[in-house]
């Protein structure tokens, strides 16, 4: 079955940088489009970011120009690389197979605090 796992969250400060990664297993990842969601506090499952398997992306406005979505077929990984991290950027950071919000199903998700 679809296995999705998040890693590297945590916390971090303003202006700081992070990497998450999502390992994928059960099913053919390089043949898949992917998405980045991510659940603010007290807020709904909001789309971040998604790449399709030619490796084109799309990007939420509020992150365009600060995060990267990028993938590594030979390693079934995903990547969020995340730059300028802003208080709001605080939430769970969800993967999850397909594009767009309703990719589904998703992983775990990992959490990222943004704090001074």
């Amino acid at each position: 079955q679809v296995q999705l796992v998040e890693s590297g969250g945590g916390l971090v400060q303003p202006g700081g940088s992070l990497r998450l990664s999502c390992t994928a297993s059960g099913f053919a990842f390089r043949i898949s489009k992917m998405t980045w969601l991510r659940q603010r506090p007290g807020k709904g499952l909001e789309w971040v970011s998604s790449i399709n398997i030619d490796d084109t992306t799309d990007y939420e406005d509020r992150v365009r120009g600060r995060f990267t979505i990028s993938r590594d077929n030979g390693k079934n990984t995903l990547y969020l690389q995340m730059h300028n991290l802003k208080f709001e950027d605080t939430a769970v950071y969800y993967c999850a197979k397909g594009w767009g919000v309703f990719a589904s199903p998703r992983g775990q998700g990992t959490q990222v605090t943004v704090s001074s």
